[in-house]
């Protein structure tokens, strides 16, 4: 009987162990799970992962107005990666700026966003990073000309520039417009794309979202302002827009369709209808709508004759576009942005739709450069700017010819 009773308790704490050792092993596959959706929510993959290489071991170079900065290898590579990194580490460099040994980062990493995330978002972020496949991949991420490779000075530019408060709910707001102002201004880092900078390259905060040019691309204007922003948006505009890459207005390109495939068109329906709720609330700031140059203005006259031999068949005579291959021109706040970057861009280049798996047929516009001078495509963005209701600046063939030379690049 006493032995009978001796192996019933020692099952019973074998028992306990293996149910303690299950909910471990749980627990972190929960985190790990978890920690995937942060690196979702914060782009990680389109910066950190370079065209055609292996996922995070370093990225594309970016070109900052200071001068190209290469993203690194985040894999827990212990020589090239952070496998070297402790998880205290990692969550100091993403609130502070601060990296492993001390290495001060420059903002193109987005930390001044960052920091407003919570510790177990970042916890859970690097619980999952731990399990990617190491890769050993040594990236010269500073490759800025001197004395702007000095990383000392990023101290200064923080006391400038940076403030690490985290994130604070407003209690005035729904739990819901909370969550999309967490995801905006955290791991979302909307603002810096939207946001216009200053001439040390810091977010200006009174202009915050209201647009900003972004490598030959100008990321528009997202507030609620019904000329040039998404005031006319629905909120199920905007959440098909971030899930699909397109809705009956637009489609996106450039670096909006990159994050739209590695981030947006991932995340949860419930996160993108914050997001939504969010935006729609922004204050439009100050805008006012410009009067249309005339029909008879000589780059009106010349524009149209480009665009009815070049763009109707796609775009129609009446600028409505044939959604969902070809989008609207009338009445796009894209095309009413002060800056026509994106739209030379995307008739010098041409572009192609994001593939997602919500929307997998992707239309694309083909290259002009080849056919139209910068006069020429400037004659045909002015008139697309003004034409159909639209009423925008115009546009000069100087500023094409930039363009065109950031687009060679």
């Amino acid at each position: 009987m006493m032995k009978k009773l001796s192996i019933l308790i020692a099952f019973g704490a074998l028992s306990a162990s293996a149910s303690t050792a299950f909910a471990d092993s749980t627990d972190l596959a929960d985190r790990v799970i978890n920690g995937r959706y942060q690196a979702v929510l914060g782009d990680c993959s389109a910066c950190h992962t370079k065209q055609g290489g292996q996922p995070f071991a370093g990225g594309e170079p970016l070109q900052t107005p200071f001068g190209a900065l290469v993203p690194p290898n985040i894999t827990p590579d212990r020589e090239t990666g952070i496998g070297n990194w402790s998880e205290a580490d990692f969550i100091r460099m993403m609130k502070t700026g601060t990296g492993h040994d001390g290495i001060r980062l420059y903002p193109a990493m987005p930390y001044p966003a960052y920091s407003k995330m919570s510790d177990k978002d970042l916890s859970e972020m690097w619980a999952y990073l731990t399990t990617l496949q190491p890769v050993k991949n040594k990236v010269v991420a500073n490759q800025l000309p001197f004395p702007l490779n000095i990383r000392l000075s990023m101290w200064g530019w923080n006391l400038l520039n940076f403030d690490p408060a985290p994130f604070v709910p407003d209690e005035t707001q729904t739990a819901e417009w909370n969550r999309g102002a967490y995801l905006v201004q955290g791991p979302g880092h909307c603002a810096t794309c939207h946001s216009p900078k200053s001439f040390l390259g810091a977010d200006k905060d009174s202009q915050f979202l209201q647009g900003a040019s972004l490598q030959g691309w100008y990321a528009p204007n997202i507030t609620g302002d019904p000329h040039i922003g998404i005031g006319a948006w629905s909120e199920d505009d905007i959440v098909t827009y971030l899930k699909t890459g397109s809705t009956d207005k637009t489609i996106a390109s450039g670096p909006m369709a990159e994050a739209i495939a590695q981030s947006t068109s991932q995340m949860k329906d419930a996160d993108l209808k914050a997001i939504a709720v969010y935006l729609k609330s922004l204050s439009a700031g100050s805008s006012d709508k410009p009067a249309p140059l005339k029909a008879d203005d000589g780059r009106m006259v010349a524009g149209a004759a480009i665009y009815h031999d070049t763009c109707s068949a796609c775009h129609g005579m009446d600028g409505k576009g044939a959604m969902p291959l070809f989008p609207a021109l009338a009445g796009n706040s894209l095309v009413l942005q002060s800056s026509a970057e994106t739209l030379a861009h995307v008739v010098l280049a041409g572009s192609q739709a994001v593939h997602t798996s919500s929307k997998q047929t992707t239309p694309a516009m083909p290259s002009f450069a080849w056919r139209l001078n910068d006069q020429q495509v400037s004659d045909v963005l002015t008139y697309v700017r003004n034409s159909w209701g639209n009423a925008a600046a115009p546009v000069s063939a100087g500023d094409v010819s930039d363009i065109r030379g950031n687009a060679q690049d």
